[in-house]
């Protein structure tokens, strides 16, 4: 058990509220404390996805159907595929069904090969939403608005078939393949349907940083996979906060600890997965890592209102570290060319301290880039980074598009051509027409679908 005066307080106040108003039927706190001290920090299959995790992969590194010859002279090649990311810190605001993602997803462009969308603060960061148990009722309504704009050219064609247990069945140009919340923290990642049969092995692992060290309203949700012959990780970010001096130490140590406590599983004796962030070949932090500009206020605003985006940087303390090396040694930021994207005034261009009079004034928040997109490894390269104008919330969405160079096993490939030309697959039976990759990976269907 842990003992603490910040644990008694918590303990006491928060189960006498849910005693009183008698929202709690279950509230036992070595539950919680063993649920986020011990699952949080392991790697594991469970998230959400359009398709069970524990269905076998249809191309995979141990592929019993290729001979030790042919693997032996197998050639290697090497395609681009195009990756989206975006971060967003929503502030604890449900979406409506009308919001516009258009934009952010720059879905009239769709030629990307994988979406990778995180989330920051998609519930408040409450007692009720932190020490209880998760509500995934908000993360469902956001993938839910995901997957009809990424589908929006396909949405005649969806509406024209029926819901059943199982979900919306018809073809769709994008796929969830792993969709993980803690707490406030979601990540959302999205294939393109021909792309899905050649990711394997997804997994998560969820780190808690914040109360007590172990607690989801700070921390990571990280994703792994491997496409084609390439292992990929994604870890979204919502470091500690605060904008005093030497707060960036803290948010430092959260850095530290997702590196050191995220871990995946190697899936079997025959493979040898990454385990560790950095052991992947291509790896991107997303989220609101909460790094501040290391200068008076009165200075910061000036400097923003001239948009000398310049010489605010020299000051940025996430560009510091990444200068220095200390911490994120070998990471790469894109160039900055955009206005602070934190704090904004509700439903306003202005930022916050520049829109009120009297006591809120004395709550001012200096702008900020809190909200980025950084990575590690070769063979990634940005080719765009800026934010975008949603006034949801006090931040502004951020999002990168990277080519990723991806080694392609041509054996792999012949062999799943192959696949598409066997009487197994001919026998297939289908009510409606689809493309082949489409008909072969549907055979099982998760409850995932909306």
């Amino acid at each position: 058990m842990i003992h603490s005066p910040l644990f008694s307080f918590i303990t006491k106040s928060s189960i006498n509220h849910y005693t009183m108003t008698g929202k709690l039927a279950q509230f036992t706190w070595p539950a919680l404390v063993a649920n986020e001290i011990l699952n949080k920090r392991l790697g594991s299959s469970n998230f959400i996805a359009d398709f069970p995790s524990n269905t076998e992969p249809l191309l995979s590194h141990d592929q019993s159907s290729l001979s030790s010859k042919t693997m032996l002279n197998d050639q290697k090649d090497t395609q681009k595929n195009k990756i989206f990311v975006s971060t967003w810190n929503v502030g604890g605001i449900a979406p409506d069904e009308g919001l516009n993602m258009e934009d952010l997803l720059e879905t009239r462009n769709n030629s990307y090969d994988i979406y990778v969308l995180g989330f920051q603060e998609i519930v408040p960061l409450k007692a009720s939403n932190v020490l209880g148990y998760q509500n995934s009722k908000i993360s469902t309504k956001w993938n839910s608005i995901i997957r009809e704009a990424l589908n929006k050219n396909n949405t005649h064609v969806l509406h024209s078939f029926k819901l059943d247990e199982e979900g919306l069945q018809g073809p769709q140009d994008f796929e969830c393949i792993i969709s993980k919340q803690m707490v406030g923290i979601l990540i959302s990642v999205w294939a393109k349907r021909d792309l899905r049969p050649f990711i394997q092995h997804p997994s998560v692992c969820c780190v808690g940083c914040g109360i007590m060290g172990c607690l989801g309203n700070k921390g990571s949700v990280s994703v792994r996979f491997v496409l084609h012959e390439t292992s990929f990780c994604f870890v979204c970010g919502h470091l500690a906060s605060g904008g005093r001096e030497g707060d960036e130490k803290h948010r430092n140590s959260n850095v530290a600890e997702i590196f050191s406590r995220t871990s995946f599983p190697r899936r079997g004796p025959m493979l040898d997965l990454p385990r560790k962030i950095l052991d992947h070949e291509h790896v991107i932090l997303l989220g609101d890592l909460n790094y501040r500009i290391s200068l008076p206020e009165e200075t910061t605003r000036l400097l923003v209102e001239n948009e000398d985006w310049d010489s605010l940087l020299e000051y940025d303390q996430l560009m510091m570290e990444l200068m220095r090396g200390n911490m994120l040694k070998g990471w790469h930021e894109g160039a900055i060319k955009f206005a602070p994207t934190y704090k904004y005034c509700p439903n306003s261009d202005l930022y916050y301290g520049c829109c009120y009079h009297g006591k809120k004034a004395a709550k001012k928040r200096a702008p900020a880039w809190c909200d980025r997109i950084i990575w590690f490894g070769n063979g990634l390269k940005q080719i765009q980074y800026a934010r975008c104008e949603s006034k949801l919330s006090d931040h502004r969405p951020v999002k990168a598009l990277f080519i990723a160079q991806v080694r392609v096993s041509s054996a792999a490939l012949r062999s799943f051509q192959n696949l598409f030309l066997s009487e197994r697959f001919e026998q297939i039976e289908t009510p409606f027409e689809v493309s082949p990759t489409y008909e072969f990976v549907c055979k099982k269907q998760s409850s995932f679908r909306l």
